[in-house]
């Protein structure tokens, strides 16, 4: 049972790594993408903008969190 355990742990450090909230936002995308393809409609704008938007959000979460610690009320800090 250890190697299947290590192998699903592997996967998960892969697909998630260090952040859950990028990797919903991936399958969040895809599953767009497939919506609107399926509807015939061009789908191609959706991942870039899903991808600058994730991007935003991660950057702005992981700024607060810095600002957070440095006045000594986040956590870790």
């Amino acid at each position: 049972m250890k190697p299947v355990r290590a192998f699903a742990v592997f996967w998960w450090d892969f697909v998630v790594g260090d952040d859950w909230h990028l990797a919903v936002a991936v399958v969040a995308g895809l599953a767009l993408c497939a919506l609107l393809a399926q509807a015939r409609v061009a789908a191609w704008w959706a991942t870039p903008a899903l991808v600058l938007a994730g991007l935003w959000v991660s950057a702005h979460r992981v700024a607060a969190e810095a600002r957070a610690r440095r006045r000594g009320g986040g956590a870790g800090g």
